[in-house]
């Protein structure tokens, strides 16, 4: 495992200007050839900033469809598709080719909402056509947790009020708004005080939700729970959600940064509860590779944000064009390729492939499923052996014994059964060496 080095290198001289009497301080740098590989381990251990003492550390050289290759000549099957993003597959090419096209045209020329660009308005309006009437004004962000930030500051400025509704075991982000809505107390508890008026629900409880009343300004779920652990709720529960948040005059914002795009099944998760929310936020596959978000409502609740005051929230590369052209050439390879339906097939796939006395449980919809195993212990030493063999798994934050599966859409199936084959191999591996 890399570790972090504690020397660090020492700064360059200051240097005199020609033709200045002044010295100037100015860092002086000497080409350096193309760097090794250990030159990038070290460099990783001591200038990229580390979300745990244990990254993968693995060298990426290049990367396609459902497969990445690896620097010392090594390929993995990626199971989890970069955690929902690449589910049309690692660098499409329609979506290069509509990356370069873009790029030729122009890169950012404004803050967000000012200049009418091309790729920013076919993709709101190629959004807007898939979706149901009061989802059809996008604001394009560049993450995921910053389209639920937009979401929250939409709904408190359009409703006038500021309690919260979230639910237990939810995942919205990272950035303070986004994790105030986050629902596990361990991720919230280093950083708080967070933002005020918070109440948090059992998930999937039908009785808790009478806690929803007239001074919520927004209730804010995912339709499938994705970081607490791949968790289904019932049809029953959802459309009590959307009645008693219309009964109370509270906004519904549906999360589906990871659920949205195809990855369970539908264009959409919510279609299949057959509820529909005021304000959705999108991510992850979205960008088909490049970082972009949004969140959508209606252009009455939208217009709030246009005055009292005016620029009520603002981003500088939200909607990037070359991510808009992206994601624009991303849609029409899902949308024309009916990439959805091949989610089905991956899950029937899976379940059927996937049989082992260690096996708990595997949940989920579509391509996005969850193996619950009987140990957190067992579920770590399955992950590092699948990967020895060559397939790339992982966990959701919230559940330390379910292994995350959600591969690319276009997944070939002989490659997909070569995970599965592998998958077996390493499980066998790692209930023997318990």
């Amino acid at each position: 495992m890399l570790r972090a080095r504690v020397a660090k290198t020492a700064a360059p001289a200051p240097s005199k200007v020609a033709g200045s009497g002044a010295i100037l301080v100015r860092t002086t740098y000497r080409p350096v050839a193309h760097p090794t590989r250990d030159d990038l381990t070290d460099a990783f251990g001591r200038h990229v900033a580390w979300t745990s003492d244990h990254p993968l550390g693995l060298e990426v050289a290049s990367a396609l469809d459902a497969q990445i290759e690896l620097a010392d000549g090594r390929r993995i099957i990626d199971m989890i598709s970069g955690i929902a993003v690449s589910s049309i597959g690692h660098r499409h090419p329609a979506v290069v080719s509509a990356i370069h096209a873009q790029v030729d045209r122009h890169l950012h020329v404004m803050v967000y909402g000012e200049m009418v660009q091309r790729p920013q308005v076919e993709l709101a309006r190629a959004l807007s056509d898939l979706l149901p009437d009061g989802l059809d004004v996008c604001y394009f962000t560049m993450t995921g947790t910053e389209a639920n930030e937009g979401a929250l500051k939409l709904s408190r400025k359009a409703t006038g009020r500021t309690r919260m509704v979230a639910f237990e075991r939810s995942y919205h982000g990272d950035t303070m708004g986004s994790l105030s809505v986050t629902g596990r107390a361990v991720y919230r508890r280093p950083f708080e005080p967070l933002v005020p008026g918070t109440t948090f629900l059992p998930f999937n409880d039908v009785a808790a939700l009478d806690a929803i009343d007239d001074e919520v300004a927004c209730v804010i779920t995912e339709p499938i729970q994705g970081e607490g652990g791949i968790r289904v709720p019932d049809d029953a529960w959802m459309h009590r959600l959307r009645d008693r948040c219309t009964e109370v005059g509270a906004l519904l914002i549906f999360d589906e940064i990871q659920t949205g795009l195809g990855r369970t099944g539908s264009l959409f998760a919510f279609e299949q509860f057959d509820v529909v929310p005021d304000i959705l936020t999108l991510a992850k596959a979205l960008g088909g590779g490049m970082p972009l978000g949004c969140f959508i409502s209606s252009s009455d609740i939208m217009r709030s944000l246009r005055n009292d005051p005016p620029l009520s929230h603002v981003t500088t590369f939200g909607g990037h064009p070359v991510s808009c052209a992206a994601s624009l050439a991303a849609l029409r390879v899902l949308r024309d390729g009916q990439l959805h339906k091949r989610a089905a097939w991956i899950e029937e796939t899976v379940r059927d492939r996937l049989t082992h006395p260690a096996i708990v449980d595997v949940r989920g919809r579509g391509a996005m499923l969850g193996m619950e195993l009987t140990s957190p212990a067992l579920t770590a030493r399955f992950v590092d052996h699948a990967l020895e063999l060559g397939v790339l798994l992982g966990w959701t934050l919230h559940a330390d014994a379910l292994v995350r599966i959600a591969p690319p859409l276009t997944i070939s199936e002989p490659i997909l059964h070569s995970a599965l084959n592998k998958m077996i191999a390493a499980l066998e591996s790692a209930s023997r060496s318990a």
